[in-house]
């Protein structure tokens, strides 16, 4: 199973060119979709959710069980039927209940049998850690267990494709840590994409991924090979703040950052770049900024 995207274009009526020839294979599994504010991530997403038209490309899903093709673009009835999102931001009634408001959501996914639906609400509740709040309001919900049931909502269905949209924003460390194990555990039966600006997120779930910026793919990768072709070329210094622009100009710098009053940097190159500088081991967080900064062939899969 898998996802094809080919040629995706997106331009907004203001003039805002969101997507630029968008090209991309998504395989069954956890796929990271990385890129800053406004690079386009939630464009896509929507679009994939069925929630959007591009001017101009194709989506389809391959491979499904009892289906085969669908086209997403066209089909949408039909992928909605397989589709589980978790937008950015999303609404809930704060008086109702986690189960009633997930049985109400049952309902309209076409869950029409009472016992059925009843065994559905438990097990999505069970699945997401939120038995024990079932008969809680949603509007004492802490930021992480709304999060949950909003996954527990977009699994209604057993969908085949997940999409989530910056769902780790705002999550306290030990919520974040049981939020991203869950959506491991949906990667082994469904393709997830994880649409996200934290590289963490990415490098500690995902065997695909793509870097997105300014509506145009970057890199499109699997995280180990990506990190595994900077070996030997990433090195790092540290620089009084007077020296920065110097570098800056004479380098291809992928970050920097302020360590006791002064500025470590980290560039890209073949050879050491001086004598100040020593060698660093690669990260993702390496490979982001390096696709953001010096598109291939600076960065290679």
């Amino acid at each position: 199973m898998q996802l094809s995207i080919a040629n995706l274009s997106k331009t907004y009526s203001n003039g805002t060119r969101a997507l630029s020839d968008v090209s991309l294979t998504i395989p069954a599994g956890m796929f990271g979709l990385l890129g800053p504010n406004g690079a386009g991530k939630s464009t896509l997403m929507r679009i994939l959710a069925t929630l959007q038209q591009p001017d101009t490309g194709s989506a389809a899903m391959q491979d499904i069980e009892g289906v085969g093709t669908l086209d997403v673009l066209r089909d949408k009835q039909a992928v909605r039927q397989t589709l589980g999102y978790l937008p950015q931001e999303f609404g809930l009634y704060p008086k109702v209940t986690a189960r009633d408001l997930l049985d109400h959501f049952a309902v309209l996914k076409g869950v029409t049998d009472k016992q059925e639906r009843r065994q559905t609400v438990d097990a999505l509740l069970e699945q997401t850690n939120l038995q024990d709040a079932r008969d809680k309001a949603l509007g004492g919900f802490s930021g992480g267990m709304r999060q949950r049931f909003g996954i527990a909502v977009a699994l209604i269905g057993r969908p085949r494709l997940i999409i989530v949209d910056e769902p780790t924003a705002g999550l306290d460390p030990a919520e974040r840590v049981r939020f991203l194990n869950m959506l491991s555990e949906l990667g082994e039966n469904s393709i997830v994409i994880l649409s996200t600006h934290i590289v963490e997120d990415v490098s500690e779930l995902c065997t695909h991924m793509a870097i997105i910026d300014k509506g145009t793919i970057r890199l499109e990768a699997e995280p180990l090979a990506a990190i595994a072709a900077m070996s030997g070329r990433v090195w790092r210094r540290i620089v009084d703040r007077g020296g920065l622009a110097a570098e800056q100009r004479e380098r291809r710098v992928i970050s920097t950052k302020l360590y006791s009053g002064r500025t470590i940097v980290r560039v890209l190159a073949d050879e050491r770049p001086g004598p100040e500088y020593e060698h660093a081991e690669p990260s993702l967080e390496d490979v982001y900024f390096a696709a953001l900064r010096h598109p291939a062939p600076a960065v290679a899969a």
